[in-house]
């Protein structure tokens, strides 16, 4: 792409400027944990034609420390948001019949680093997927301008991201209600950046199948 043609995101100071991003408070944000809310979500999320996804990792300090799957899996729809807890089996069998959901395309940034530890945690490749980076750069923007540049470009809003919770443990079995709205809000995001940007589904970069060996 010729050089005049490179876009770059807000300048930082700008985007400091802006009203903080509205994302969903906790009560419209579930986290399954009994058959019955795990019927629940399932209805909502199958039937849904794209849903925004993020996943969140316990972080590992230590080298040589193995890696690990990851220990929470949110989707969101425009008005609610469902975080899983992965030690739950229960919550694990859906996530992966979600993501392999054909009818469902899931919607996020940087996607590859999920990919791999889904298909780690989980032995299946999750797809349609739908990186919004790649939108992004296609526009003539940095391969990985992520969700917060995002939302600034689009909503003239400031996407909260808290270091201290984005490095907390991710694999408490019970989760403090700003890990749960962070959690939520980042797969919500994701949603309203596709839903901001009207394109047609032909337009969009969705990953059907599996490229060989570029996930393993």
């Amino acid at each position: 792409m010729p050089e005049h043609t490179r876009r770059r995101p807000l300048p930082k100071e700008t985007v400091l400027q802006f009203q903080p991003f509205d994302g969903l408070p906790l009560d419209r944000i579930q986290l399954p944990q009994s058959g019955t809310e795990r019927a629940e979500a399932r209805s909502a999320l199958l039937d849904a034609p794209f849903l925004g996804f993020d996943t969140e990792v316990k972080p590992t300090f230590k080298a040589g420390e193995p890696l690990r799957g990851p220990d929470v899996v949110q989707f969101a729809t425009g008005d609610q948001a469902w975080v899983f807890q992965m030690h739950d089996g229960g919550n694990a069998e859906l996530v992966a019949e979600v993501l392999t959901a054909r009818a469902v395309v899931k919607a996020g940034f940087d996607l590859r680093s999920d990919q791999k530890q889904l298909k780690r945690l989980l032995k299946v490749y999750a797809q349609p997927m739908l990186d919004l980076d790649f939108v992004f750069s296609g526009q003539g923007y940095p391969r990985s301008i992520g969700v917060k540049a995002a939302i600034a470009l689009l909503f003239e809003r400031r996407l909260l991201k808290s270091k201290r919770v984005t490095t907390s443990n991710w694999a408490n079995p019970r989760l403090e209600a700003r890990q749960i709205l962070y959690a939520a809000n980042d797969a919500y995001a994701a949603w309203a950046v596709l839903d901001a940007l009207k394109l047609p589904l032909d337009q969009l970069p969705v990953w059907h199948g599996e490229p060989d060996g570029t996930d393993d």
